[in-house]
């Protein structure tokens, strides 16, 4: 039993790196192109924009200052419908540039 174990433990070992390396790097100059052809709508999403054509959206700068914000949270987010955000079907490549793109404006000054 305990060399089952051990077997099972080393094949979760190796598959879970060989999946996270699988996972696409978004490039935050699409997201960014993205952002302002689709989420620009409700959304300030250029860095430095004081607020949100809709004022109850918040700004890419907000969200990308949020504590705790990841690539795995924003992808959990945009996969998501939310009450008072329409329900967008984005493509996992869209997702990945949206969050790149995001996730350059914490460091931006």
């Amino acid at each position: 039993m305990g060399h089952l174990y051990g077997f099972a433990v080393g094949m979760v070992l190796t598959v879970v790196p060989a999946s996270l390396n699988a996972q696409e790097v978004g490039d935050p100059q699409q997201g960014s192109i993205f952002a302002r052809h689709v989420c620009a709508i409700c959304h300030a999403v250029e860095h430095g924009q004081p607020s949100s054509p809709n004022p109850q959206a918040p700004t890419f700068d907000t969200i990308a200052k949020t504590p705790g914000i990841t690539e795995m949270a924003l992808y959990a987010s945009l996969r998501t419908s939310h009450r008072t955000m329409p329900n967008l079907v984005l493509k996992n490549e869209d997702i990945s540039n949206i969050a790149a793109y995001l996730l350059s404006l914490k460091d931006a000054r």
